[in-house]
C-alpha cells in the first residue's frame, strides 16, 4: 500500500468515527508525514493528533484508532527513485521465493510472508468499505478467495475422490490449513472493522435510535440516549455559539466610518458597517410531568441542560397540578441529572393534570419573567381533565414573550378530542410541533435558537 493511501484511509477511519477532518486538515497531515516520516511512530501519533483532533471526544477516537490502524500497517517506503538493476534483480529473487499459492503460503511458517498477503488480499477485497460486525464472515470469504482457496479446494476434492491413504492425509492436510487461513482471515476482518465499521455502525444505531418513538423505548435505549443527547447537544451548540457578529457583511456605517478615518484626510482605511442586534437566547420551559408527558420532558430538559454554554438564561417550571420553579433541583452536574429528575418527579410529577391552575401560579409568582426577548416552551399534551384552560392567561403570556412554541406529544388526529384544549391554546402560540422522536427534538430546539442568531 502507498503511503498517500494510508493516510487516506486512516483519514476516512476518521471520518467514520464520527472525528471531523476538512480537506485542508488532510493536505496538512499529509504534509506532515512528509516531513516527519513513518519511522518514529510515537512522533507521527502526536504529530497528526495535534492536526486531525481537535476536540477532547475527538482526541480520544483518534488514539484509539491510531494504535489500531498502524498496528497493522507496514512501513510504507520512503524513497520514490528508481531501484538499480542489482535491486531489480534481488527483488525477483525475492519473489519468485514467496509462496505462489495457498497451501505454500499457509505451510509456509513465514508469519510475516502471511500477514503481508492477509494484507494484500483485504485491500483486493476493499476492506475498508465494512461497515457491520456481521459482515466479517463475508470479507474474509472474499480475503481467501483473493489468496486462491478456491484453487486449493479443487484440488482437495480431487484428492478426496482418490480414497487413497496419501490423498486422505493430503486432504486432511488441506482443511487445517484452511482452518488457519480462515481464522487469521477472520482476526483481520475483525480488526479491520474496529478501524473502519465500528465508527459506521455507532452512527447507524444513533441515527435509529434518534428515529425512534420514546414511547417504545426500553430500558436499554434510554441508557444510550443520554451519550446521544449529549451529542446532539454538543451539535447545536457549536452551530449556535458562533461569533454572532460578521464582519464586512451588511450595510455600511457611513457616519461611524467617516468619524473613524477623519485623521487621514477622509480615506476609508477602516471600513464599518452597520450590525443588527442579536437577542441571547432566554428560554421559559412549562414542563406537563403527569404520567403521559414525564418521559419527553426528561429528554427536552436534558437537552437544554446540555445547552447551558448557549442558553445560560433558562427558567424550568414543572407542573401536574400546581407550578414549582426546577430550576434549584437540575442545577448540580450534568452527571447527576438522573437523580435530579427523579426528585422532580417525586415532588411534583405523576399527578392529575391542570393547566389552568399551573398558569394562575405562573401568573403570581413567576410572571416578571417573561419579557421580549423570552422564548416560552410548553411542553405537555393540552389535556386539562375538563378544568379552566384559563386561555385568557395563556394569550396574556404570549403577548407578553418573544414566542410561544408548544411541543405535543400526541398525535396531530387527537388535539382537540375529549378533554384536549390544544386547539384553543393553538392560535397564540408561534410554533405547534408534534413530538414523538429524538429527532423531533433536535429540530425543534434548533428552531427556537435560530430565531436568536
Amino acid at each position: 500500500m502507498s503511503a498517500e493511501s494510508i493516510l487516506t484511509n486512516f483519514v476516512r477511519a476518521l471520518r467514520s468515527a464520527d472525528v471531523t477532518v476538512s480537506t485542508a486538515e488532510t493536505l496538512d497531515a499529509v504534509r506532515t508525514v512528509d516531513l516527519i516520516g513513518y519511522e518514529d511512530k510515537q512522533t507521527l501519533k502526536l504529530s497528526l493528533r495535534s492536526v486531525l483532533a481537535k476536540s477532547p471526544t475527538e482526541k480520544k477516537a483518534y488514539d484509539r484508532l491510531f494504535d489500531l490502524y498502524f498496528s497493522t500497517k507496514s512501513k510504507p517506503p520512503e524513497s520514490s527513485e528508481e531501484p538499480t538493476e542489482n535491486e531489480t534483480e534481488q527483488t525477483e529473487g525475492e519473489q519468485d521465493n514467496e509462496p505462489q499459492d495457498f497451501m505454500s503460503l499457509a505451510n509456509s511458517g513465514d508469519e510475516i510472508a502471511i500477514e503481508m498477503a492477509i494484507a494484500r488480499a483485504g485491500n483486493e477485497a476493499d476492506i475498508q468499505d465494512i461497515r457491520f460486525s456481521t459482515q466479517v464472515g463475508y470479507y474474509a470469504q472474499k480475503m481467501l478467495k483473493a489468496m486462491g482457496v478456491e484453487k486449493m479446494e479443487t484440488e482437495l476434492l480431487a484428492r478426496l475422490q482418490e480414497h487413497s491413504p496419501e490423498g486422505d492425509a493430503a486432504a486432511e492436510e488441506m482443511i487445517e490449513a484452511r482452518r488457519m487461513m480462515t481464522q487469521r482471515s477472520i482476526e483481520y476482518a475483525k480488526q479491520q472493522f474496529d478501524v473502519f465499521g465500528a465508527g459506521a455502525t455507532q452512527q447507524f444505531r444513533e441515527e435509529f435510535l434518534a428515529d425512534k418513538r420514546i414511547t417504545e423505548m426500553d430500558r436499554s435505549d434510554l441508557d444510550r440516549m443520554k451519550p446521544l443527547i449529549e451529542k446532539l447537544a454538543r451539535r447545536l451548540a457549536t452551530k449556535h455559539s458562533r461569533r454572532r457578529r460578521k464582519k464586512n457583511r451588511g450595510q455600511l456605517d457611513i457616519r461611524k466610518t467617516l468619524r473613524s478615518n477623519a485623521g487621514r484626510d477622509g480615506v476609508p482605511f477602516d471600513v464599518h458597517w452597520r450590525q443588527k442586534r442579536k437577542d441571547r437566547p432566554k428560554l421559559v420551559l412549562i414542563c406537563d410531568v403527569s404520567g403521559s408527558v414525564a418521559q419527553y420532558v426528561r429528554f427536552l430538559l436534558l437537552f437544554l441542560y446540555c445547552l447551558r454554554d448557549v442558553v445560560p438564561n433558562l427558567h424550568s417550571y414543572a407542573f401536574s397540578a400546581r407550578l414549582k420553579d426546577i430550576g434549584p433541583l437540575l442545577s448540580g452536574e450534568i452527571d447527576r441529572f438522573d437523580q435530579s429528575m427523579d426528585r422532580v418527579m417525586k415532588e411534583v410529577g405523576w399527578g392529575s393534570t391542570d393547566y389552568g391552575q399551573a398558569l394562575s401560579d405562573l401568573k403570581v409568582d413567576h410572571w416578571s419573567v417573561i419579557d421580549r426577548q423570552t422564548t416560552i416552551i410548553v411542553l405537555g399534551d393540552a389535556r386539562s381533565n375538563h378544568g379552566d384552560p384559563r386561555i385568557d392567561l395563556f394569550e396574556d403570556a404570549a403577548a407578553r414573550a418573544k414566542r410561544v412554541v408548544w411541543l405535543n406529544p400526541e398525535s396531530k388526529a387527537l388535539w382537540g378530542t375529549g378533554d384536549s384544549e390544544m386547539h384553543h391554546y393553538r392560535p397564540f402560540c408561534s410554533v405547534v410541533s408534534y413530538l414523538a422522536t429524538l429527532k423531533h427534538l433536535e429540530r425543534a430546539v434548533d428552531d427556537v435558537l435560530m430565531h436568536y442568531s
